[in-house]
């Protein structure tokens, strides 16, 4: 697991890791240059229990907090995980589970979004056999796989594909995923066994265009192209932030806000409302609520 300032919500992942039914484990946390209270956080809950190893390094993003977590790892599996998110308590278990058949590498399960007061919005429900023969075949608009937080995966056949590669600043999952594939079977556990949160503030929809370069990327190497000139190409694609604006947010509520409605929660109205007053031109907004 990779954290950068994630003090809010990093008490709450960390009990759902401790409380897995499955307790043998070593929980490699990297703190990706965190200036909040995460370090803190981590050294008391280290203190508590024995299977926590924080790695702490300064700023480099997702991709290289993950290629240095993986690296250190020296257990048979990995499991991915994200701060913020919660892991029910028979997760790691049930996965764990499906490496019984020798030609698995990746094992996933269903994921359940919600929305900030903890309100269904949709689940994720990957078929292990579709999202393998998408990664293997697809182009960059139907391409699909297992969300990157709910993999497993068995640490031989990450190194033999080669792990996260840290030209992928977005879109590593996809890549290494294509490699995965190649390598064997994927498994998935038919059941929400893992809980991540629609964040309002969050702007990946503004690097959109940067995950789909990536992925496209992954897909040219995948078909053949070369893999050198390729991998240049992606350490040059752009990987700067930006604050989320008023729109950004606008947007985030009315995606809640339509989730909502089409669960039939009403809800969605007051999310609507929240759009609007972000974003008074936000036209869906506006339709959402007139309907």
């Amino acid at each position: 697991m990779s954290v950068f300032n994630g003090e809010r919500d990093l008490t709450r992942t960390l009990d759902s890791i401790a409380a897995q039914s499955e307790g043998d484990f070593e929980l490699i946390v990297v703190d990706d240059g965190s200036t909040d209270a995460t370090a803190s956080i981590l050294s008391q809950y280290a203190a508590r229990d024995k299977r926590l190893r924080v790695i702490t390094q300064s700023n480099a993003g997702l991709t290289r907090a993950l290629i240095r977590g993986c690296d250190t790892a020296h257990a048979p599996i990995i499991a991915r995980h994200d701060c913020g998110d919660t892991s029910l308590p028979e997760r790691f278990a049930k996965q764990l589970a499906l490496f019984n058949d020798d030609d698995i590498v990746l094992a996933s399960c269903w994921m359940r979004w919600v929305g900030p007061q903890g309100e269904l919005l949709f689940v994720v429900q990957p078929t292990a056999g579709e999202a393998r023969r998408s990664l293997l075949n697809d182009s960059v608009n139907t391409i699909q796989g297992v969300p990157h937080v709910t993999a497993m995966f068995r640490r031989d056949a990450y190194i033999a594909a080669g792990g996260y590669r840290d030209a992928f600043y977005y879109a590593q999952d996809v890549d290494l995923w294509i490699r995965l594939a190649k390598r064997g079977r994927f498994a998935v556990v038919p059941e929400v066994l893992y809980e991540t949160g629609y964040d309002i503030g969050a702007i990946s929809a503004a690097r959109r265009r940067e995950q789909v370069a990536l992925a496209e990327i992954a897909i040219a190497i995948r078909d053949g192209g070369d893999e050198r000139e390729l991998l240049e190409r992606a350490r040059a694609i752009g990987r700067g932030s930006r604050r989320s604006s008023p729109r950004d947010s606008a947007r985030a509520l009315y995606f809640i806000a339509s989730c909502l409605r089409r669960n039939g929660d009403l809800r969605y109205k007051q999310y609507a409302r929240a759009a609007l007053r972000r974003d008074p031109l936000h036209l869906r907004s506006w339709l959402l609520l007139m309907r």
